[in-house]
């Protein structure tokens, strides 16, 4: 019986040695065998031109020391809203369903319940400064600040910038952990990072990602502000509602960008998130401390968006053959305008970092203030010029803007003059935007929205808040006219009984 099995044994052996031949031939490797340095049958996906195989000297990396480091720093934000009354066309606004009556019975009023809002902020300094997004606070009665370790305490609001989508937050304790800035500029793509933050209302949660694009611009800044400043990093680390205001951290546990939105058709994580870079956030945090609002410089120009631009006006005016952004225009009296630089130009360099898209020079002039000079370098008839640039500021100077001069309180709102950038945007000679609503007359008697522009007053020209507080002075009712931002027609609000009583206290 042995001797039968032999032919059988000794066969199966010689196919066996044959076929690991064969595939040795063809694969240039026998899978398995001892001595071999591959145990899975893989490749290297990174190769050239030549064919040759690269290999990767990168070791792993290590999250643990950036990620506890990090949770100590981020805290958990939690705002409260009391309860008020809105319109029927207020509530559509907000996603809720269209008033079905309001045409026959006048738009009608509800009471919003009182609202509970969360999300989360980065400890910048050991006495208390944080900084959060501007959308995680605006409109809320009360702050509340929940650090790693489990204390609680009230926050203060101390200036926001909507451009920005940023926020300054401060509380009353001392020697907190915190977060150093990183240089976003350093942040390139492949890059690892971390998203810190308390998404979902869990408990400080750290995921982790790759850099997948700078530069990035969404247009959801435009909601809260006429001039938005977006020049996002892009990021896979996972994120979800909660995580705005959250920190994106670099592998040494520094703070290269605030978190603040993510592209998402259900509203959960899809794959790509926002963050604002560090640089921007260390800038704007640091003039809402010292002056209480941004001091923001500009170049003077305005630009061609490729987004919103056709093929044909891009072939046309040679933006599709030539990197950088196109100057449409340069303002009178700007610094574009002293240094040179004129219409059909191409911005390709500030301070020597390229600049391939709008959004990047919008994140790069960010960084500085009025009176800065900084570098540009911009092509014209195919030849390269530099030229330095003083920038000013939205009134085209280069004097301080305090917040205590931006604004004046009228009617029970607050409202400011627009900014020469701000008029220029809107093709207006003049105007008054309404930053807040407040609770007086303007609020209880029309139902205006904040952003409105009003300009005129009972069919006469309203240039700036002085004209418009003569106006008012002298008035006991008035029709004020005027538009919203991005939105077509005028818009007209009556008034009665101004100077009368309010519920304002």
């Amino acid at each position: 019986m042995k001797f039968k099995l032999f032919p059988v044994v000794l066969t199966a052996a010689v196919t066996s040695v044959l076929t690991l031949g064969i595939a040795a031939h063809y694969q240039n490797q026998i899978p398995f065998i001892a001595g071999q340095t591959n145990s899975l049958p893989v490749n290297y996906a990174s190769y050239t031109d030549g064919g040759a195989i690269l290999k990767s000297n990168a070791g792993a990396v290590d999250f643990q020391n950036a990620a506890e480091g990090s949770v100590k720093a981020v805290v958990h934000i939690k705002t409260t809203s009391r309860a008020r009354t809105i319109s029927a066309s207020e509530l559509a606004e907000m996603g809720g369903e269209d008033d079905f009556f309001g045409g026959l019975f006048g738009n009608r009023q509800y009471i919003l319940p009182p609202q509970v809002g969360s999300g989360s902020g980065v400890v910048i300094s050991p006495d208390g400064y944080i900084v959060t997004n501007n959308h995680v606070v605006a409109g809320t009665d009360q702050v509340n600040v929940t650090f790693n370790d489990r204390l609680t305490s009230t926050a203060k609001v101390v200036a926001t910038d909507p451009s920005t989508d940023i926020a300054l937050l401060k509380v009353d304790e001392k020697n907190l952990p915190y977060m150093e800035f990183g240089n976003s500029d350093n942040v390139h793509l492949g890059q690892w990072v971390l998203a810190v933050g308390y998404p979902l209302t869990l408990d400080a949660t750290v995921t982790a990602g790759i850099v997948s694009g700078k530069g990035r611009s969404l247009g959801i800044n435009h909601t809260q502000s006429l001039l938005p400043i977006e020049s996002f990093i892009q990021t896979d680390a996972a994120m979800n509602p909660g995580n705005s205001g959250g920190a994106l951290v670099n592998t040494d546990g520094q703070l290269v960008g605030l978190n603040s939105a993510i592209a998402s058709p259900t509203g959960s994580y899809a794959g790509y998130s926002y963050a604002i870079p560090s640089n921007i956030v260390r800038k704007v945090a640091n003039d809402l401390m010292q002056y209480g609002s941004v001091q923001r410089g500009y170049i003077g120009i305005k630009y061609l968006d490729h987004k919103n631009a056709s093929p044909e006006q891009l072939s046309a005016l040679g933006i599709d053959k030539n990197d950088g952004v196109y100057v449409a225009e340069v303002l009178e009296g700007s610094g574009a305008e002293q240094a040179g630089i004129k219409k059909g130009d191409f911005i390709t360099q500030i301070n020597g970092n390229k600049i391939h898209s709008e959004p990047e020079m919008i994140g790069e002039v960010a960084r500085y203030k009025p009176g800065d000079n900084i570098s540009i370098t911009y092509s014209r008839a195919g030849k390269e010029y530099k030229a330095m640039v003083e920038l000013k500021n939205k009134n085209g100077n280069t004097t301080i803007i305090k917040e205590d001069g931006a604004g004046i309180k009228l009617l029970g709102a607050t409202l400011r003059t627009l900014g020469s950038s701000e008029r220029n945007r809107l093709g207006l000679k003049g105007g008054v935007l309404v930053t807040d609503l407040g609770e007086g007359q303007l609020a209880q008697q029309t139902e205006m929205r904040k952003g409105f522009v009003i300009i005129n007053a009972n069919d006469k020209p309203v240039g700036n808040t002085d004209e418009l507080q003569k106006a008012v002075a002298g008035s006991k009712s008035m029709k004020l006219g005027g538009l919203y931002p991005g939105y077509r027609g005028m818009y007209y609000y009556g008034l009665n009984n101004i100077g009368g009583p309010t519920n304002e206290q």
